[in-house]
């Protein structure tokens, strides 16, 4: 018999058990469901709820369940339906009735409430580990590249110089706000849902703050309804692990496309690519490509969270039941992701010379001459069409603008003196860029500096 099965004249049919059971997925919840459940009756005997002797015992046999899991010594059942059963139906079977007092003041709904969000902060500090990881391999990259220039790119056409060191500091501030995200998602799930009920609350007189300082949460919920209904702090959560995904496939990308022979801006590490099973030759940047493919499965948990919720009626319905295996799944593809991209990007070999000759062509510098004739007194729109015209002129002769004479390049502009080859100098075009913010040696090592001490302070 079910322990809700009083008001039932038979027992529920076994495909039912298995269609309604969430025992496979959500056993993952035991430690978070035992550590509430001990919370929970600490309280009861506390405010005399159920005797103390009862809690006591309820306490300490929930912790030998908790060992048990642990170590192996417990099979979860199926026709128990989910973990909060398992672990009440294993209770009672240890303590007999003193067990069936655990449930007092409590619904299946608010404590799947409190479970979940217990379960995703602790998967968040896992997270925020992770991306703090991949901040420092990039933080170390920037260091050692602080005048590799290459090309940087405006729809994947070259566009004007830069560095390794400043194109990298753009993906930090991208995994910085990442991590900042976590944590203000942090915020709103630190609420603690537990008194609740099945959405009305409860008669008992609960102390909802001693089971919140208990479990380590900033607040209770203001709402009982709200309280079991509520899955916005899952689908919060979705959405910042879908932007880390979104920002891991744009790394991909890149990575992909610098491994090819066409850039050979870069080599990966053996380790962490693969071959072929019929082509000798290939190389292939296997790890970046699946990355890149995962990132469709956490957009995929993130839409079938919002189309979940968006027609449920307060307050529980089954439905929400699917939150579970959504989050899991985007959690568990972003932590198989984070650790090895990281390993890939810290082990990659990067072609300098193959990048500053690239950013040699492509009329990277075409902006610079632009700004020097401005700087000579010419509008910048007179500027921009004089250089338009030179860049037709060189496309014509194949050459690069630094290629042509000074008589050549007096031709378009009475206003250029010898002085053009230093200004258009790939160097130059990168040092002259002091802006905050910009490619500049002494911008970029600012960046790294609070780059560094935002990883201290998080």
């Amino acid at each position: 018999m079910k322990l809700w099965g009083g008001r039932f004249s038979k027992n529920t049919d076994k495909l039912m058990d298995d269609f309604n059971s969430s025992i496979h997925f959500d056993n993952r919840l035991y430690r978070h469901d035992i550590l509430g459940s001990a919370a929970h009756v600490k309280m009861l005997g506390a405010c005399g709820i159920i005797p103390k002797a009862d809690a006591d015992l309820i306490y300490k046999t929930l912790f030998e369940i908790l060992k048990d899991i642990e170590d192996g010594k417990v099979e979860f059942e199926v026709s128990a339906e989910d973990i909060h059963m398992n672990i009440e139906t294993l209770l009672i079977s240890r303590i007999g009735d003193v067990g069936k007092k655990l449930h007092t003041g409590r619904s299946r709904n608010d404590q799947v409430a409190l479970d979940l969000r217990m379960y995703l902060k602790d998967e968040i500090i896992e997270l925020k580990l992770m991306l703090k990881d991949l901040l420092n391999v990039i933080l170390k990259i920037a260091e050692e590249n602080l005048e590799t220039i290459m090309p940087g790119y405006t729809h994947l056409q070259r566009a004007q110089p830069i560095t390794l060191a400043h194109h990298h500091m753009a993906y930090f501030q991208m995994f910085k706000r990442d991590l900042e995200r976590l944590d203000d998602c942090t915020k709103r799930m630190n609420i603690m849902p537990l008194g609740s009920g099945a959405l009305a609350g409860t008669t008992y007189p609960l102390d909802r703050q001693m089971v919140a300082s208990e479990l380590g949460f900033d607040a209770i919920t203001a709402n009982s309804i709200d309280g079991v209904s509520d899955r916005d702090f899952v689908i919060e959560l979705a959405s910042c692990l879908s932007i880390i995904m979104m920002h891991l496939s744009r790394f991909s990308e890149e990575i992909i496309l610098w491994c090819t022979g066409e850039f050979s801006f870069i080599e990966l590490d053996d380790a962490y690519s693969t071959g072929s099973s019929i082509m000798p030759q290939k190389k292939n940047p296997d790890v970046a490509e699946l990355v890149r493919g995962k990132t469709g499965r956490v957009y995929g948990s993130l839409i079938s969270l919002l189309t979940m919720m968006k027609g449920i009626p307060l307050a529980y319905n089954k439905d929400m039941q699917e939150d579970k295996e959504a989050i899991f799944n985007a959690v568990d593809t972003v932590k198989l992701c984070l650790p090895i991209f990281t390993k890939v990007l810290d082990t990659m070999k990067i072609n300098k010379e193959t990048m500053y000759n690239s950013a040699k062509g492509g009329f990277t510098n075409a902006t610079d001459i632009a700004d020097y004739l401005v700087k000579k007194g010419i509008p910048f729109r007179d500027s921009h069409e004089i250089i338009g015209r030179m860049v037709a002129y060189c496309l014509g002769k194949n050459i690069n603008i630094d290629d042509m004479s000074l008589e050549e390049l007096k031709s378009f502009s009475d206003k250029i003196e010898n002085d053009v080859y230093d200004a258009i100098s790939l160097q130059t075009c990168v040092n002259e860029r002091k802006i905050t913010g910009g490619p500049a040696k002494e911008s970029v090592l600012e960046q790294i500096k609070t780059g560094k001490e935002f990883i201290e302070n998080c």
